[in-house]
């Protein structure tokens, strides 16, 4: 493959459709991490009701298996979107230094380390507020439940 810059003008097709593609998948990663916040509520709320239902309320904690799972979830997905991002930036950086090569075209992969991206995410405020929220409201409800 050609490793030399390309000479490609930045409002060229091509170009254009390769940032729309991330652009794309950014929007995806976002949209996933909402949907495992929406899904872990209604996961949470079928299991506590089941549970109350059946007067067993010993049985609350296994409401944070969903919340644990979708926890590590949310945080691959915006690991993913923090990645596509970086992808994106770089490009751009290429494209305005004049350094963009064949290869660079049409390469969707995120960059950066996915095992840091995800602790990073996992750290940040919408992760883990709203999981330990979850999570507080399980044991709220446990302890309402047993009271």
């Amino acid at each position: 493959m050609n490793e030399d810059p390309l000479q490609i003008d930045s409002e060229a097709a091509s170009i254009q459709t390769h940032l729309g593609i991330i652009q794309n998948v950014i929007q995806r990663m976002s949209t996933n991490s909402t949907n495992c916040k929406a899904w872990c509520v209604t996961l949470v709320a079928a299991v506590l009701v089941i549970i109350a239902d059946k007067g067993k309320p010993d049985y609350a904690w296994i409401a944070l298996l969903p919340t644990v799972v979708f926890l590590a979830l949310d945080a691959y997905y915006l690991a993913l979107e923090k990645g596509f991002r970086n992808s994106y930036n770089q490009f751009v950086s290429k494209l305005r230094a004049g350094s963009l090569t064949e290869q660079d075209l049409y390469s969707v992969m995120p960059v950066g380390n996915m095992s840091k991206l995800q602790l990073e995410a996992a750290k940040s405020f919408s992760v883990w507020g709203f999981y330990i929220s979850l999570g507080v409201l399980i044991g709220v409800t446990k302890w309402i439940a047993l009271g």
